[in-house]
């Protein structure tokens, strides 16, 4: 017994594996597997919702951020270092202002990381919709500079936009937009 121990293993071979015929029209291809989309009448709902969603959401965002102040006009200036803004909202006495400003910022941009990918399938990934939002938070925040009375450009508002956009995006923007549109193919 000892003895067939020590003897090298000579019958050892690797199996070929045989690999899976490929099916010769699309009917006879397997489903993919993974998440599938809505039928076609509730994905077309939830587009329709979801554009009716953005379109009052961009009335609201222009009425927030688009309506001059002028009784604001002396205290206001433009901010192109990031955190400055924000240090002096957290340096306020009132912790319920910084709240509200911060808040208020992360707030904004949180539609748009659930809205996006949803009204523009080729939009979805974190990178593009982080993208995408920072440029309309940008486009906002330079109307906001040259055009609005007691307004005006501040990157850390885009900051926080983009951030609440990352939290949307991640809470429920991913998976809305997996419902409503099938899953991207590689």
């Amino acid at each position: 017994m000892a003895r067939a121990a020590l003897r090298p293993l000579t019958g050892f071979r690797l199996r070929a594996t045989k690999k899976p015929e490929q099916p010769k029209n699309e009917k006879e291809r397997p489903a993919p597997s993974g998440p599938r989309p809505l039928p076609f009448p509730l994905r077309l709902l939830a587009m329709l919702f979801a554009f009716a969603f953005m379109v009052g959401f961009a009335v609201v965002l222009a009425r927030l951020t688009l309506e001059p102040s002028p009784a604001s006009e002396a205290l206001v200036h433009s901010n192109l270092r990031p955190g400055r803004s924000l240090r002096a909202y957290l340096d306020q006495p009132a912790l319920r202002d910084a709240v509200k400003q911060i808040g208020g910022n992360l707030l904004l941009g949180v539609p748009f990381g659930i809205l996006v990918p949803v009204l523009a399938p080729q939009a979805r990934g974190v990178l593009r919709v982080l993208l995408l939002t920072a440029s309309v938070m940008l486009l906002v925040e330079f109307a906001q500079g040259a055009l609005v009375t007691g307004r005006a450009f501040d990157i850390d508002d885009v900051i926080l936009n983009t951030a609440g956009a990352l939290i949307g995006y991640l809470l429920l923007g991913r998976r809305v937009s997996r419902a409503v549109h099938a899953p991207r193919r590689r």
